[in-house]
């Protein structure tokens, strides 16, 4: 099954694809110039990649030109929060790279109605309430807290909704006051922000998970 990433996700945002194809396109210009440092080949990283701590890093969906910069990565594993089969060249990717796929998938959403107002048409984005399955992401939180899951990468779409809400509830068990947990997540959702995310967040209970033994320095006094 072909997997079509414009259809499943509510993170669809064409900004970030053409931020991201000028991003590729000024890479294959540099490269076609000579302006390469010492002629080697450049890695494109994938959409609002960012490390999150020690052997973890977020992003959007990696496709095939992002291979080579998660081979860099040297990663374990891969956190998957979108429940779509995961593309065949992917698996291919992690299959020849030794890399473990887990896979927690969280339905994505985006409604939105056409309106016509003084012969404009105007797309008014609607936020339903959403039950954003605790459960799933607690169990993904084990994956991320497993150290011999290291180096992992964590992604959904876009890198920005699910991924922000497993991130931001990691930051809670590193005793990340929520002021800091919400400006992070606002730094990837930008204009796309939810408040159903941060009030998840917010509520999220990490008590069940504080006795998992943790080895990342800020998360100790």
């Amino acid at each position: 099954m072909k997997l079509d990433h414009n259809n499943y996700d509510d993170d669809d945002d064409d900004n970030d694809d053409e931020a991201h194809k000028m991003c590729l396109a000024i890479i294959d210009r540099d490269v076609s110039n000579g302006d390469d440092c010492n002629g080697e080949d450049l890695f494109s990283p994938p959409l609002n990649f960012a490390m999150v701590d020690n052997g973890i890093f977020r992003s959007g969906f990696p496709d095939s030109a992002n291979f080579s910069f998660l081979q860099t990565l040297g990663l374990r594993s891969i956190i998957c929060l979108c429940p779509e089969p995961y593309p065949e060249a992917n698996m291919e990717f992690l299959k020849s790279n030794g890399i473990k796929l887990f896979q927690f998938g969280i339905e994505g959403y985006k409604l939105f109605s056409d309106h016509e107002f003084r012969s404009q048409n105007f797309y008014v984005f609607l936020e339903p309430f959403v039950n954003i399955p605790q459960d799933t992401i607690r169990e993904a939180l084990k994956v991320v807290l497993d150290v011999r899951n290291h180096p992992v990468l964590i992604h959904c779409k876009r890198g920005k909704h699910r991924t922000g809400c497993l991130v931001g509830c990691f930051r809670k068990l590193q005793r990340w006051c929520l002021t800091s947990v919400f400006d992070e997540y606002q730094r990837f959702a930008a204009a796309k922000a939810r408040v159903t995310d941060q009030r998840f967040m917010e509520l999220f209970d990490v008590s069940s998970l504080k006795h998992l033994p943790m080895s990342f320095s800020c998360s100790r006094r």
